[in-house]
């Protein structure tokens, strides 16, 4: 039986290792979302009071400060991915620093593009 490799504290300071873990984050609180996205939109088939009821809610400040988490962690989520297709499929080598640098600023200014949109 063959023991785990030891994961030393420089390798969980490296830029690919914080790709990694909000890759996984970001896909666990995606996959924790959806249901609760689901049920919110089946009370639309109880009738217009039973959504407007869930609606009220999300004009909450931390449903507001939760949405823009979720916008976040989805354009996260996607840049995440796609470095790891770009890895898995491309003719490249390597973590690509510049990819999971370019995935946290597409977060950025998505995120920041969702406050402008959302204040108006």
């Amino acid at each position: 039986m063959q023991s785990r490799p030891v994961v030393s504290f420089r390798s969980k300071t490296h830029l690919s290792y914080w790709a990694y873990l909000l890759h996984r984050l970001s896909g666990l609180a995606l996959a924790l979302f959806i249901p609760l996205h689901f049920f919110v939109l089946s009370q639309s088939l109880r009738g217009q009071a039973g959504l407007e009821q869930y609606l009220r809610l999300t004009e909450m400040p931390i449903f507001k400060i939760g949405e823009w988490i979720l916008v976040m962690f989805l354009t996260l989520h996607l840049t995440g991915g796609i470095r790891l297709l770009m890895i898995e499929f491309g003719p490249w080598r390597g973590l690509r620093k510049g990819s999971i640098q370019l995935g946290i600023i597409l977060a950025i200014a998505c995120g920041l593009l969702f406050l402008y949109l959302g204040s108006e």
